[in-house]
């Protein structure tokens, strides 16, 4: 929990300083992004503040988010795990043709009751 806290008051400075930046602000001070967090009620840790305006000088937020996303395209983001490895390799035709005698008669079985006796237009 204390991790959180402490990411989402980073994630509060880093937000300022690009909305400082959209808003027409080339090079945000510190005192510019404790200003706009004191607008909404967010009192600021200069010391990270400072931090952060040491770290992003002379650079770029595009070319910052450009860096950082070719950075999370290398990272796996989950979805279907690893295929198993097959033993043989007639293992995976015989596993594929067994899966499509069952989807064959999962499908006969939903046709046989698409209509239930009714017809849509009877």
């Amino acid at each position: 929990m204390t991790h959180f806290f402490f990411l989402a008051l980073q994630m509060q400075n880093i937000a300022a300083y690009i909305l400082l930046q959209i808003g027409g602000n080339a090079s945000p001070s510190a005192a510019d992004v404790q200003r706009l967090l004191g607008t909404v009620g967010i009192e600021a840790d200069m010391g990270r503040v400072n931090t952060l305006i040491a770290e992003l000088k002379d650079k770029s937020i595009d070319e910052l988010i450009a860096a950082g996303s070719s950075k999370l395209a290398s990272v796996p983001s989950g979805g279907a795990g690893a295929a198993p490895a097959a033993t043989s390799a007639g293992a995976a035709p015989a596993a594929a043709a067994a899966e499509e005698k069952k989807e064959e008669k999962v499908e006969e079985k939903e046709e046989s009751d698409d209509d239930m006796g009714f017809g849509l237009f009877d």
